[in-house]
Formats: C-alpha cells, structure tokens, sequence
C-alpha cells in the first residue's frame, strides 16, 4: 500500500450554510466532499511545492494521481 492510499481524518469547522452549499456543489458535480477536499489539498501543495511535490511528501514518483 502506498503512502497517498493510507488516510488520516482532517476535522474542519465550517458555517452550516457553507457547509450546505458545498455540499449541493459536490452533488451537483458527482463527486464527494472528500474527493474535492483531496483534489484543493493536493492543488495547494503542488502551488507551494512544484510539479514534484509528490516526491517530497510521499517519498517517490507519483503512484496514485
């Protein structure tokens, strides 16, 4: 198993109204919460990391995209 295939729980506090919206968002886009929150984090490192961040936290060349 791979590094990116194991998980950890994030707790995040967001406004309820928010929360509702995003979550309206994610169906209307088929995807989970989850899957978007993943997809903003790895966008995130990548801005601040490079194109080669996966080689920096995950110790080897990108094996999950």
């Amino acid at each position: 198993m791979t590094q990116e295939q194991r998980t950890a729980r994030l707790t995040v506090l967001i406004d309820p109204k928010k929360k509702a919206a995003f979550e309206r968002l994610c169906r209307e886009e088929d995807q989970t919460p989850s899957q978007v929150v993943r997809q903003m984090i790895r966008e995130y490192i990548e801005a601040r990391l490079g194109p080669n961040w996966r080689d920096k936290v995950l110790g080897g060349p990108d094996q999950a995209g």
